[in-house]
């Protein structure tokens, strides 16, 4: 049986949600991609030059992760939920894809919106891991239930 890891960034708490329903309805491990300096509400304030605007105004931003995943070698699928940040994952979910080796894994995206869809997040992802690939995501609401995510995760595992 394949092995799959739902790693996740959460700010809110929606996509936290949704990342523990999904990896309890597929019995995969978890694990919170956290920043070395939590994001604060004026962090994510879109009406000013906000750090997260900062951020995903830089493609190559790499915000600093407080934690690593020491057996990432064990997955050969890893689902990655985000909130979405100007139609696309924040420059966090980048510095966890630079930090690992993702050779033989497929990369699953997911996302919680407050209505934007994934725009251009797949190509995104798939230009910073040059050796995985990256499947087509989807976008759920912060309320998705187990059903929902087992029946969308277990094409993939």
């Amino acid at each position: 049986m394949t092995k799959a890891l739902v790693a996740y960034f959460s700010v809110s708490g929606g996509t936290a949600a949704v990342a523990k329903r999904l990896a309890n309805a597929i019995g995969a491990d978890i694990f919170e991609i956290k920043p070395v300096q939590p994001y604060t509400k004026e962090d994510l304030d879109w009406n000013k030059n906000s750090r997260s605007n900062v951020e995903m105004r830089d493609p190559s931003c790499r915000p600093a992760i407080a934690e690593r995943i020491e057996n990432m070698n064990d997955y050969s699928v890893v689902f990655i939920g985000f909130p979405i940040w100007w139609y696309r994952e924040p420059s966090i979910v980048d510095t966890f894809l630079d930090a690992y080796s993702f050779t033989g894994k497929t990369i699953v995206p997911f996302c919680t919106s407050g209505g934007s869809g994934m725009g251009d997040t797949e190509k995104n992802m798939q230009s910073v891991v040059k050796n995985g690939r990256v499947t087509v995501g989807k976008r759920f609401e912060k309320t998705a239930g187990e059903d929902e995510l087992k029946n969308w995760a277990k094409s993939f595992i």
